[in-house]
């Protein structure tokens, strides 16, 4: 079913007027629907687009449309990461009582916010607008996305399956709408008119989004920085940063843009991630990488979610059969280290440390220039390690014995609510640190009632404590 507006005579503001027209009407449709009609939507809408024979045309489209990223990472998203996103929410109670507090007597109820505009990156089109449609409709909402325009054909074929598979089951398709022709005027002009904004995309977009005057839940810069310390599973952490390195060519923000290696465990595991197909470059070939990877200062978009041997071949270097993603042994951070920063490239930079503390002293140095808030992971087997470094950096997320790129954002192995938005804190500039999820797309009324017994002030030796109170007497 099409989702066309004629624009010929419509100025943004106008267009998206109309639209958000539009997105209102269907919302107040499903306003009042009971927690399984809810539930049956958000089912119907995935299965559109994750049922066999669709997927696979989705994946190939988004590759041919975008020439980011690979098949194998395309579809592991729209038909694995929906599913698992699915499955997560399916069960959550989402409409009326959701929460009796008796302690405090006080009942909290979920309400719609109303229409969710929604950004989505080049980087993710595909499982993306699924992804925060569900969690958008789960709370009895509509959305509208704007997408990236090297992936606007891309978004518009999903927001039309997920259109039928709407109208199918009883409900208005206008529940979902996408901006076909988008451009910058009118996702601007999207961020003003909706009711609350959820905002992928780069740090400029992201910035607009809180700018905007509208509710914004946005998303931080990822540079997710690796440690392997001297008690981890070697194979197994090689093996991990490998699938989360070559993951979608690299595509996600929460790649391994850095691995930290202790002293102790050093040639042994580069060794390992040599095996693995990594490929260390020498200084003149971290020179022509560091010239082929950013442009005046600015990362080139020409290297994005791009093959190693396309990168190799930009930057004259001969790269071994076999080598998949490459290794830059890096000492510094900030902006005359580029390598430290985020590459969203299969190009990772290496540090080697004396000891954990060393570690957690790199890892946030590397963040204090790009990353911070996102997520930070680490191979070992040390409790105290673990939560060492966990208690020392400033992150959102710490990824323990997993590939980070498809773990923080949840997996069928880790606990972590499922989702492509990640809220980095003060820290990254967000409002929250969640995994974003329909519990954040909703507003809550609560209900107080009088406690059975009022609560009484206690004394201020109680409430005080001796210790203070004879402080301040003398």
């Amino acid at each position: 079913m099409s989702q066309l507006v004629s624009d010929t005579e419509l100025s943004p503001a106008q267009e998206i007027a109309a639209l958000v027209e539009r997105s209102r009407k269907a919302q107040a449709q499903i306003e009042n629907y009971t927690q399984e009609q809810v539930d049956a939507l958000i089912r119907a809408m995935v299965w559109a687009v994750a049922k066999p024979g669709v997927a696979e045309k989705i994946a190939q489209f988004t590759v041919d449309e975008t020439q980011l990223g690979n098949y194998d990472g395309k579809f592991l998203k729209i038909s694995r990461k929906t599913r698992a996103t699915l499955m997560d929410i399916i069960d959550d109670k989402s409409v009326g009582i959701l929460e009796e507090d008796k302690e405090r007597n006080i009942i909290k109820i979920a309400k719609p916010v109303g229409v969710i505009g929604a950004l989505a990156p080049s980087t993710n089109p595909e499982a993306t607008p699924v992804i925060k449609a569900i969690h958008a409709v789960k709370g009895r909402n509509s959305i509208i996305v704007a997408p990236h325009p090297r992936a606007k054909l891309t978004n518009k074929m999903i927001c039309d399956l997920m259109r039928e598979a709407i109208v199918a089951m009883g409900a208005p398709a206008d529940l979902v709408i996408g901006i076909d022709t988008p451009s910058l005027d009118k996702t601007n002009e999207l961020m003003k008119q909706c009711d609350r904004i959820l905002a992928t995309g780069g740090g400029a977009m992201v910035t607009a989004a809180y700018s905007s005057g509208t509710p914004a839940l946005g998303v931080g810069v990822g540079n997710a920085v690796i440690t392997v310390d001297e008690t981890a599973d070697l194979d197994d952490a090689a093996e991990k940063i490998r699938i989360s390195k070559t993951l979608d060519l690299a595509a996600s923000c929460s790649s391994d843009n850095s691995v930290v290696l202790v002293d102790k465990i050093y040639d042994q595991m580069l060794a390992k991630l040599e095996g693995k197909g990594g490929y260390v470059v020498n200084a003149a070939e971290k020179d022509k990488l560091q010239h082929t990877i950013w442009h005046d200062g600015h990362l080139n978009t020409a290297i994005v979610a791009q093959p190693a041997t396309k990168i190799a071949e930009m930057a004259g270097i001969d790269l071994p059969e076999g080598k998949t993603f490459f290794i830059v042994p890096e000492t510094g951070y900030g902006p005359d280290h580029p390598f430290s920063g985020e590459k969203l490239s299969v190009v990772m930079a290496l540090y080697r440390v004396k000891d954990i503390d060393e570690a957690i002293l790199k890892t946030n140095q590397i963040q204090s220039y790009q990353g911070q808030g996102h997520s930070c992971g680490i191979y070992s087997n040390s409790d105290e390690n673990i939560l060492k470094l966990a208690n020392a950096t400033k992150t959102s997320r710490v990824m323990v014995n997993q590939p980070q790129a498809a773990s923080n954002s949840g997996n069928l192995w880790n606990g972590m609510r499922q989702t492509f938005s990640l809220g980095c804190g003060s820290w990254g500039g967000n409002g929250t640190n969640n995994n974003i999820s329909w519990r954040d797309l909703i507003n809550e009324t609560w209900v107080s009632k009088p406690l059975a017994v009022t609560k009484t002030i206690p004394s201020d030796e109680e409430l005080f404590g001796k210790d203070i109170i004879e402080k301040f007497d003398n």
